[in-house]
């Protein structure tokens, strides 16, 4: 029952890391919010401490056909 309390505070701490790392970057400053940057925020936050390792995900959505 322990180890689920510990992993679930491993998970909290990695996704506030990658909150804070989208802070960092200013993705929360923008007032226009469109597909690919609330999916480029939500991919930063899981990614977590690997942005502080290089990591720079960037995702592109695609655009709709007339």
């Amino acid at each position: 029952m322990r180890g689920g309390s510990i992993g679930g505070a491993i998970l909290a701490i990695w996704l506030v890391i990658g909150a804070v790392a989208a802070g960092q970057r200013g993705y929360y400053d923008a007032s226009a919010t469109n597909c690919a940057r609330a999916s480029t925020i939500a991919v930063t936050i899981v990614a977590g401490p690997l942005n502080y390792a290089g990591a720079n995900p960037k995702v592109s959505c695609p655009k709709p056909s007339p």
